[in-house]
């Protein structure tokens, strides 16, 4: 997996203080989507190890509390991001205690595949669907557009 940008810290993609990871790969490619660097698979770096240990350590930090991580992109649940994003949350779930985890995708929450399906359990909030230029609206919270829906599993 590839990604684009790494914020160990930041408070604009989901409530409190969190970490962010934009990822690389999208097949929606959203007219009016204000990411269109992080649609191609092999654009940015590649997500390695160290940075999977960093986001931990950044999580697991005393001094300045995260309240979770904010997986954005691209498309966190491209097919081909899948298996190191369940990697991901799984170690977090394991390793960080009661830090949340929100994700953005374009895909609907009910068109998920098994695999897809399999990353949900990770995951406290959920925020589905394309990005719709004609929906957009600027005071919408945690979304751009307005058929995009926000699901809170915990």
């Amino acid at each position: 997996m590839n990604y684009h940008r790494y914020y160990p810290v930041d408070v604009v993609n989901g409530e409190g203080t969190r970490c962010t990871l934009f990822v690389a790969g999208c097949v929606h490619q959203c007219r009016g989507c204000y990411n269109k660097s992080t649609w191609a698979l092999d654009s940015g770096l590649l997500f390695t190890q160290s940075l999977e240990d960093q986001i931990i350590k950044d999580l697991q930090d005393t001094e300045i509390k995260r309240q979770g991580l904010s997986l954005s992109g691209g498309d966190p649940l491209h097919p081909q991001n899948v298996p190191t994003i369940l990697k991901l949350v799984q170690r977090i779930k394991s390793e960080c205690d009661n830090k949340d985890i929100w994700l953005w995708t374009g895909y609907k929450l009910d068109e998920l595949i098994a695999e897809q399906q399999a990353v949900i359990p990770y995951i406290d909030v959920l925020i589905d669907g394309k990005f719709e230029q004609e929906l957009a609206d600027p005071r919408l919270l945690w979304r751009g557009s307005s058929n995009q829906v926000i699901y809170r599993f915990k």
